[in-house]
């Protein structure tokens, strides 16, 4: 037995026992997966207002402790899906998520409804004519959007709290956080409020919140998925799928990577399905595996879950490697272009506005306004140089493991852990942050729990344009270590 599953109520399901997770997932269409959904719809089985409706339930009940979401539209979901149950009656489904329920962060732009960025300083009466692009191929394929998640303010930091929505939970345990930014999309997940959820990460922001609550994300070669308003986070910001499985994650990558003239930095369209190219095998792959990247601290109990992960690669055939990428620590680097850009998204606040901000992102503005060009354009030959060296790098490796996240979740409200030596979330997510830096494709896979119930994430990178790869070794990993029938 794996000590991926250590800690746990086992009774529920057994990793491997495939009519157990059936059972467990049994009493309600909330727990299954998009992919689930769409072949029930398709034979008739299960009714996109049955999934809706028990999505709804279970936020009706459950919101209330995790505060995931922070508008709930339940009228117009159970309409969306009426119309939904009515197609694919008729035989007719609208694209290729036709009445998956789904929710969307509280960044990404919604037509129709108030997209407030968890900030006291935006006015929500006012017009919300467009979607995100994002949101915009999510709608144009049937998806029934439920509601609009927590995230904190302006999304700039690795937990979810915020002035305007309060603190958001995790559903492993309801004194500690879901992480961030992305907190309320993987809190939702994680807690069947629904199969898919957009997210952001310019830092982390789905893969620390996939670690911490037990669900996958990957965060996309940058520019794959086009984005809209332009961020002030520049091209460190992402955004990509968050889901209970790998296959829904491919699924919505392949919707959402859909071309949109509002974002002229975006990459062409892939020229092949994500979703068809989960199979490729990993015989022979070379796979590096880096317990630290050299220089972090790895709470002992993780980096233990971690290393078993990794061995499971070598169990389908890939020659794993212990060793480090050729980056040296780029936090202060990241900081410069991190709080720069928090300063630039408030440049227009007035003073009054100003104090209504969460006091951490007042605290980085200063810091950011107090940055010269010369040290924004030194941080941004730092990143040049690291995306040369980790081009090289996967000449040799196809991919990079390492722990997603240090440490496991911590106390709900708080930046840093109880007791932590540094006050800034920066100093705990140094396995993400790089790879932001570096734009390349990098997942969150959940891969064991520790004694205390908590999850624990491996992250699985790839060179920049092998998110196709990236997402293949997550669903070879998953099927070798199954989690998705475990649940809080």
């Amino acid at each position: 037995m794996s000590t991926k599953f250590e800690g746990l109520d086992r009774a529920k399901a057994e990793p491997g026992d495939e009519g157990a997770a059936a059972s467990a997932r049994a009493d309600s269409p909330a727990w299954l997966s998009a992919a689930e959904l769409l072949g029930a719809y398709a034979r008739g089985e299960l009714s996109p207002v049955e999934a809706t409706d028990a999505v709804l339930e279970r936020i009706e009940r459950d919101n209330p402790a995790l505060n995931a979401f922070c508008l709930v539209a339940a009228d117009e979901a159970r309409a969306a899906a009426r119309e939904s149950q009515e197609r694919w009656r008729r035989g007719e489904p609208v694209g290729r998520l036709d009445g998956v329920p789904t929710s969307v962060k509280d960044i990404h732009l919604t037509r129709g409804w108030p997209t407030l960025r968890g900030s006291l300083n935006t006015d929500p009466d006012q017009p919300w004519p467009e979607d995100s692009p994002v949101v915009a191929r999510l709608r144009e394929n049937g998806a029934v959007f439920v509601g609009k998640t927590t995230t904190p303010e302006i999304a700039w930091k690795g937990v979810t709290d915020s002035p305007l929505y309060g603190v958001t939970r995790n559903p492993w345990d309801l004194s500690t956080t879901p992480g961030g930014s992305s907190g309320g999309a993987a809190a939702a997940l994680a807690a069947g409020m629904g199969p898919l959820a957009t997210g952001t990460d310019g830092g982390g922001s789905v893969r620390i919140p996939a670690s911490f609550t037990g669900v996958f994300a990957i965060k996309p070669t940058w520019g794959l998925v086009p984005h809209y308003p332009a961020s002030a986070f520049g091209s460190l910001a992402h955004t990509g799928p968050m889901t209970r499985t790998v296959a829904d994650a491919a699924l919505m990558l392949d919707v959402i990577t859909g071309p949109d003239a509002r974002d002229w930095a975006r990459l062409a369209s892939p020229g092949a399905s994500f979703a068809e190219s989960l199979d490729t095998p990993m015989r022979s792959l070379r796979i590096a595996y880096s317990p630290a990247l050299g220089h972090l601290d790895v709470d002992p109990e993780v980096a233990r879950i971690v290393a078993d992960a990794a061995t499971a690669f070598e169990e389908l055939g890939a020659v794993v490697e212990e060793t480090d990428p050729p980056i040296r620590d780029c936090r202060e680097h990241f900081q410069i272009l991190w709080y720069t850009g928090a300063a630039k998204a408030t440049e227009a606040l007035t003073g009054a506005q100003r104090e209504r901000l969460d006091p951490g992102l007042r605290e980085i503005i200063e810091e950011g306004l107090s940055y010269s060009a010369q040290d924004y354009l030194t941080a941004m030959a730092t990143r040049m140089a690291m995306g040369e060296a980790m081009g090289r790098f996967h000449q040799d490796y196809d991919l990079l493991l390492t722990p997603a996240m240090p440490i496991t979740a911590f106390e709900a409200g708080l930046e840093v852990p109880p007791g932590w030596s540094d006050r800034r979330w920066t100093s705990w997510a140094g396995f993400s942050y790089p790879f932001n830096m570096t734009q390349q494709p990098a997942a969150s896979v959940p891969c064991g729990f520790t004694a205390a119930g908590l999850p624990v994430g491996l992250q699985v990178v790839g060179p920049r344009h092998g998110d196709a790869l990236v997402l293949a070794a997550c669903r070879a990993f998953e099927s070798a270590r199954p989690w998705a029938h475990v649940r809080p």
